[in-house]
């Protein structure tokens, strides 16, 4: 048998190859945690474990004078039209439901406090709002659009402090225009460079968006989002397209729950040149902002994901090419090397397994 000697350069490739597994994979698991860290975007695996449920985002631009109306319209014959699918609720509990939805409009609004009057930026809102958007909480607690009651609001914490001087306010009273409005809670606003460019650079007070229209400035409805069973793949999201019925040109589909599958990471890989040609004339909201911001990030990182793990793919496919050219092996001996591997750990198992089976004895 020829022996082999082994120099610096004969290790030299496999530690290249075996840094950047390595770095692949910190890659990997950075990209995860940031997927993670995108709550807005995860509502349908929060609501069902079983990726049974998709999570389906509509926005819109100013000419399309979305009618509230027509957002509660389909609504209300949504449970119909999954009932002609014969999909049916299975949970008997009270409070199961089988979709939520939730949408919003852009405005502003002037508060007074017990110390000051202050003008924020405010967000009206409508259905499981906070349900979509589990914004975290440091006082108090979320409210609901479908509250019969529509004088709460929850404010975040640096307008807390503006105000009273305290981020411990839930319960405290706010007035507009005389009307009380009662602070359900309170919540930590993201800062950061690319939180400021989304949007959140001034404090924002959130309301119900029948109180913003009467006693502050709201915009037109800018947002829609629905959570909904989805069967097959896309089902959830034609629907939306083919029951809401908007032009095409004034509106914008996401598909949260799928956005940051690996499949739609080199699709917009693909598009990342045309991403930012936007002919819609639409205003995103914050959040929507953000998702875009991570998700040209995660696409990035991706692109060196890919190429950490395909380096070390492409020298091993290579030098087995090399190998078997120059016949140092052939596939049947390749094959027979494998097959006798096997026989020996086989042999092996059972040894020791007959070893505990005595010792049992």
């Amino acid at each position: 048998m020829r022996k082999v000697s082994f120099s610096r350069k004969n290790f030299i490739w496999p530690i290249i190859c075996g840094i950047s597994c390595i770095l692949g994979l910190i890659l990997f698991l950075v990209v995860n945690k940031l997927i993670a860290s995108q709550s807005t975007q995860q509502m349908a695996s929060r609501w069902s474990k079983e990726n049974d449920t998709a999570q389906v985002s509509v926005f819109f631009s100013e000419k399309a004078n979305v009618n509230e109306n027509s957002l509660l319209e389909f609504g209300y014959q949504l449970d119909g039209k999954l009932a002609k699918e014969a999909i049916t609720l299975e949970d008997k509990n009270p409070g199961a439901r089988l979709w939520a939805h939730t949408y919003s409009a852009p405005g502003s609004i002037t508060v007074t406090s017990s110390k000051t009057t202050l003008s924020l930026d405010a967000i009206g809102v409508a259905g499981d709002f906070f349900l979509f958007h589990p914004l975290k909480l440091l006082r108090g607690n979320y409210f609901s659009g479908e509250d019969i009651n529509q004088d709460y609001c929850v404010i975040d914490q640096d307008a807390a402090w503006q105000l009273f001087g305290s981020n411990n306010v839930a319960g405290q009273m706010l007035t507009v225009q005389g009307r009380t409005l009662v602070i359900a809670g309170v919540v930590e606003r993201p800062t950061g460079k690319l939180e400021n460019a989304a949007g959140l650079s001034k404090s924002i007070i959130y309301v119900s968006y029948s109180f913003l229209q009467e006693y502050g400035s709201a915009g037109s409805i800018n947002h829609y989002e629905v959570l909904m069973p989805d069967p097959v793949a896309g089902f959830a999201l034609k629907m939306v397209k083919e029951n809401l019925s908007f032009d095409e040109t004034m509106v914008d589909y996401v598909e949260n729950s799928s956005r940051y599958t690996l499949w739609n990471r080199l699709k917009l890989i693909s598009n990342m040149a045309t991403r930012s040609m936007n002919g819609k004339a639409i205003i995103y909201p914050y959040w929507e902002n953000l998702a875009r911001g991570y998700e040209d990030i995660i696409a990035r990182l991706t692109i060196c994901m890919l190429l950490l793990f395909g380096f070390p793919a492409i020298m091993v496919i290579g030098y087995v090419i090399y190998r078997y050219r120059h016949r140092s092996f052939t596939l049947k001996k390749l094959f027979l090397y494998v097959e006798n591997q096997y026989y020996k750990l086989r042999v092996r198992w059972k040894h020791r397994k007959n070893i505990k089976e005595e010792k049992r004895e």
